[in-house]
């Protein structure tokens, strides 16, 4: 069989057959993107007279999937993604590795040059990290958003569960000492203890070898790993306080990137089967690990020792600067270099019978976990259901004083997590300077209070509280700022209309003055009561569209919003006919959450913004026209003309949910659906046209 390196072009081999190719299309939320890519892909395939099959990675799992005939037979592969795909059972095959949003923006051109890409031998390569095309900062940034958010997702069930095994152990089987909480040993909850204490051990190299995979893929994980564990640990470069949660995301990326440079380098292809299992694991942790020792953790330790030099030349200024500047660095990295530093000074002059040190520190200690466990609670949309489980392990884990229970939020977002904790920590040890209090063992949070270690323990606990609060409304309050930037601060009053006449598609408007985005239950109650009634539409015949979720009720023929947080708002009101709408502002609050993470500008004049939030009671969807076009970020910069709005309730969010979104992607890029739903005259004609999703 030929190559498509052989190929004299067109959709046919050297030897006049018919070109045969093969796909996979990945995007890391695995939905919208991901059938669009596979649907442009095919159609591009159709056009050329070239066999195709491509292979969706999605939400819902793998389709189509590629079988080893579908393999042998194929003249070269594209891997069209945005997240990890295996490549190993492409060996011997020429392997084109791009961005998804290529497979949906270029797919002839993908075609085209899968016949001069690389062939695989064997060893995977990073699915971003080789890509062919459309590189640049904003692909660098995303590569590195998505390996972080890989080591997160990886390290967090080690901090719940060593946390938790040793918060447990410690309220059941430790009584307080001047060595601190001691649990005797050879004791059952010794055992839990010292199991708990393993996950806390590994979940700082699970963290840096899972960005390091994610990046550089299976050669980078043993690098990742290794590097972290150094970083850590600090014995190697004479550190007491190694380099924490910090060093091992420095350690991560250094040991993916570096796999990703060995891999570049060109060697004999007697070792080229070798190099992913032996040579480049090898080279890459005795080069990091090496590097970190001799290069980074030198300076380390030098900067923390004379950190506490510093600390201890502070002991007779303000209680209050002091506390503060022990609850900052208490707070920076959670058990990483600056904690402990701020830590072993504190543990050093109880000795010396200066407890009020220590006071200090063990105020400022719980408030990152307590902060972050509050503000899942505070605001629950603002986070994904694995965010508000770790959050109420931070929770527990905060209350023995367990401050790396909130490693995972200021991992996943260190530019809002870590200010807050400082803030929060600042706050804790400056109210526990001014009130005195004092802590006669090693350790921090409120267990320390109830088993009678503190002195002046209301306000240990005026301060913890005072701390967990700031952290844990700063948190939101900067998140929340992250998802509203770039938005307009507010829209003109505008008509909004409140259903449509009924086989008319002409919107009755009401003047609603409101907000972008904030708009209130005022607004939408006004202007249910100022216009007329509009009488329910006749029952559309079957077949329903998308189960019934989208009727004539929720179908708008022009939208008279003009930005993207309106325009949600009032399909979100749209949707309120259906009588499945529990909340109005919770239901537009959480779809600009989920816009807040990435667009839901799908190209091509698309935009299909969505929600997973109990303000509705069952799944409905919604479809509204702009003439003019609303800015949605788009990938392809289009503006949105066809919006779709998808709402479920979070208990029947799973697959139904990623369903609709699956079937509305691939119908979409068929052009002339889109011509037709566009140009369709009125209500009654695009619900004609969308009968055709299926």
């Amino acid at each position: 069989m030929t190559t498509p390196a052989d190929s004299p072009g067109g959709g046919t081999t050297s030897g006049g057959e018919r070109l045969k190719l093969v796909a996979v299309t990945a995007c890391p939320t695995g939905i919208a993107h991901t059938y669009m890519a596979a649907e442009k892909l095919q159609q591009a395939a159709a056009r050329l007279g070239v066999d195709m099959k491509v292979e969706t990675q999605g939400s819902i799992g793998a389709e189509n999937v590629l079988d080893d005939n579908d393999v042998r037979e194929a003249d070269g592969v594209i891997i069209a993604a945005d997240k990890e795909v295996d490549r190993e059972r492409f060996a011997g095959k020429r392997v084109l590795s791009t961005g998804v949003a290529d497979g949906i923006h270029r797919p002839e051109e993908l075609i085209e040059r899968v016949r001069n890409a690389p062939v695989q031998t064997g060893a995977t390569a990073g699915a971003a990290g080789s890509g062919g095309g459309g590189g640049g900062g904003g692909k660098e940034r995303s590569l590195a958003y998505k390996a972080l958010m890989n080591g997160v997702s990886y390290m967090i069930p080690f901090v719940v569960v060593g946390g938790l095994l040793i918060a447990i152990s410690l309220a059941l089987g430790g009584h307080a000492t001047a060595e601190g909480y001691v649990i005797p040993e050879g004791t059952f909850w010794a055992h839990v203890n010292a199991i708990g204490g393993i996950g806390f051990q590994l979940m700082i190299p699970i963290l840096s070898g899972y960005i390091a995979y994610a990046i550089g893929d299976r050669p980078a994980l043993v690098p990742g790993m290794i590097g972290g564990f150094i970083a850590n640990t600090g014995a190697l470069y004479d550190s007491k306080a190694g380099a924490g949660f910090i060093g091992a995301i420095v350690t991560g990326f250094l040991a993916g990137y570096l796999v990703l440079w060995i891999k570049k380098v060109k060697v004999p292809k007697v070792v080229q089967p070798i190099m992913p299992i032996i040579v480049i694991p090898i080279v890459a942790t005795t080069a990091l690990g090496l590097f970190f020792i001799y290069v980074i953790g030198k300076p380390i330790s030098w900067v923390f020792e004379n950190l506490t030099g510093w600390l201890s030349g502070m002991t007779g200024t303000s209680a209050i600067l002091l506390g503060a500047i022990l609850g900052l660095m208490i707070a920076f990295d959670m058990g990483g270099p600056v904690n402990k530093t701020a830590f072993l000074f504190g543990t050093g002059l109880i000795a010396s019978g200066n407890y009020a040190v220590m006071g200090m520190c063990a105020a400022a200690i719980p408030v990152m976990p307590l902060g972050q466990g509050l503000a899942t609670l505070l605001r629950r949309k603002l986070y994904s259901d694995q965010e508000r489980e770790t959050g109420m392990a931070a929770l527990f884990m905060g209350m023995f004083g367990i401050s790396e229970g909130a490693i995972p939020f200021a991992a996943a977002r260190p530019a809002v997590v870590i200010p807050a904790n400082m803030l929060g920590g600042a706050v804790a040890g400056a109210i526990a300077g001014v009130g005195g209090v004092a802590d006669h063992v090693p350790h921090g949070g409120p267990v320390v209070a109830a088993l009678g270690a503190i002195s002046g323990w209301a306000w240990f606990l005026v301060a913890i509280a005072a701390g967990t609060v700031v952290t844990a409304l700063t948190t939101n309050a900067l998140i929340a700022l992250r998802a509203r930037r770039g938005a307009v601060a507010a829209v003109a009053p505008v008509a909004v209309t409140v259903g449509a006449g009924a086989g008319t598609g002409a919107p009755e408007p009401v003047l609603a003055g409101v907000a972008a985005g904030t708009g209130t239950a005022a607004a939408v109650a006004m202007a249910t009561t100022t216009a007329p009634a509009v009488p329910a539409p006749a029952p559309v015949p079957a077949p329903e569209v998308l189960s019934g979720y989208l009727t004539a009720r929720t179908v708008r023929t022009e939208l008279a919003s003009g930005s993207k947080e309106a325009a949600i708002r009032e399909m979100a009101e749209m949707l309120t006919a259906t009588g499945d709408v529990r909340d109005v502002d919770e239901l537009v609050r959480v779809a600009l959450a989920r816009e807040a993470q990435g667009t839901t500008g799908l190209g091509e004049s698309i935009a299909i913004p969505h929600a997973k939030t109990d303000a509705v009671s069952r799944p409905t969807v919604g479809f509204a026209r702009s003439g003019a076009g609303i800015e949605w970020g788009s990938l392809d910069g289009t503006k949105a003309r066809l919006v779709f709005m998808i709402a479920v309730p979070e208990a029947a969010a799973g697959d139904e949910h990623l369903r609709i979104l699956a079937l509305l992607s691939r119908k979409l890029m068929d052009e002339d659906f889109r011509e037709r739903l566009g140009s369709a005259p009125d209500a009654p004609a695009v619900l004609e046209v969308l009968r055709e999703i299926r």
